[in-house]
């Protein structure tokens, strides 16, 4: 009886073991379905631990959201090239509904924390960031958003204040790191200021080349010798569909500058508009919104599959709206709905691709964000 069974258990083993090579995945296309390969362990992030992490956040962007950006979109995303999913509980600890402060604090330090909270736990006590963890260790970090730097998502990786609203003190915590890059809006909260402290001075005389977009453009490449600031607007950005263009190209940009640092990297690239179509109510601004970061998604996942030593992760820090697709819809025409002009309690779904992928799926706590980040660069929060 023991020998059938050791013979049976031996047997499922070796069956397990090579599906692993043979397994085929069915997914849509033109024609109906098309049955590919599904792919080798190594490509979605089992054999070894990165060297770079890119944390990409769709801010207010849940299962509809990406389903009308690929309804849009001829029924593909860039997103679909991520293998492993899994799925996050982004309430804060005053609050079942989550504000971005508290949710962006979560995944930066570790912490559930009060809506409106900046880089601090529930007791006003700062917290040490994954972006300021990287630079004890000396990796390149950056920042990208389509809001203002200074707004709760950007903000949480590199201050630490009591309220979100407080932009003026969140920008002057910029001074308190070594950022290898930062872009955004929120110009005005830098250079002119209650208190008439100019910090894009007090950048330049550390070293840094400060550029903003009355001066020009983002540039095309940046050089490497110095730290970047690039504030893209004096206030709020403008929509995608008024004109904004910038999120595509300056993801791209400071993934090639980061790169170019040679120490390995962290950098956090937010889609922060996506929750503004959200509280509006605005199906459109949604869908226009979500298809540009997408675009930056696709620059990413690009650099990622060359380079082979980078962890993707793509997730939002609450949805907004409580937006669905109703009757009426077709492929290129989606009627939406509203259920609130705020936040909601969905569940959120995280994306990853690359070394240490395989992590990020299942069910868990926001906070695990980070601590799968710290696990996959191989840190404690006791080390230094």
């Amino acid at each position: 009886m023991k020998k059938i069974l050791l013979y049976t258990f031996v047997i499922l083993i070796i069956n397990a073991c090579g599906t692993t090579k043979t397994s085929t995945t069915i997914l849509p296309s033109k024609d109906d379905i098309a049955i590919k390969t599904a792919p080798d362990p190594i490509s979605i992030g089992i054999a070894k631990k990165p060297r770079n992490i890119i944390l990409m956040i769709g801010d207010g962007m849940g299962i509809t959201q990406i389903t009308a950006g690929l309804y849009s979109n001829d029924n593909k995303l860039n997103l679909e090239r991520c293998k492993v999913i899994g799925l996050h509980k982004p309430y804060a600890s005053n609050k079942l509904i989550t504000d971005s402060a508290a949710a962006a604090t979560s995944f930066a330090c570790g912490v559930k924390t009060y809506n409106g909270a900046i880089g601090v736990d529930a007791d006003t006590m700062p917290v040490k960031t994954i972006l300021e963890y990287a630079e004890e260790r000396e990796l390149a970090t950056g920042l990208v958003a389509t809001s203002t730097i200074v707004h709760a998502t950007p903000a949480s990786f590199i201050a630490h204040q009591p309220q979100r609203k407080m932009y003026e003190e969140i920008a002057r915590d910029f001074l308190d790191t070594e950022i290898d890059l930062f872009i955004g809006g929120g110009k005005k909260y830098f250079d002119r200021r209650e208190d008439k402290a100019d910090l894009l001075k007090i950048l330049e005389s550390r070293g840094y080349k400060v550029g903003h977009y009355a001066e020009g453009d983002l540039p095309k490449k940046l050089e490497t010798e110095k730290n970047y600031a690039y504030l893209t607007s004096d206030s709020d950005p403008l929509t995608k569909s008024a004109g904004r263009d910038y999120l595509p190209h300056a993801t791209k940009l400071a993934v090639d500058f980061l790169h170019a640092r040679g120490k390995g990297f962290f950098l956090m690239v937010e889609g922060s508009q996506i929750d503004w179509g959200g509280h509006a109510n605005d199906s459109d601004y949604i869908i226009a919104e979500m298809l540009d970061f997408d675009k930056a998604i696709g620059h990413v996942l690009d650099y990622a599959e060359k380079d082979g030593e980078t962890l993707v992760i793509i997730t939002a820090d609450h949805e907004t709206g409580g937006y669905a697709i109703n009757p009426g819809s077709e492929m290129g025409k989606i009627e939406g709905a509203f259920t609130s002009d705020y936040h909601t309690a969905d569940l959120v779904p995280v994306f990853a691709y690359g070394p240490g992928a395989e992590a990020f799926a299942g069910f868990y706590e926001n906070t695990a964000i980070f601590d799968k980040m710290m696990e996959a660069f191989e840190w404690t929060t006791d080390d230094k």
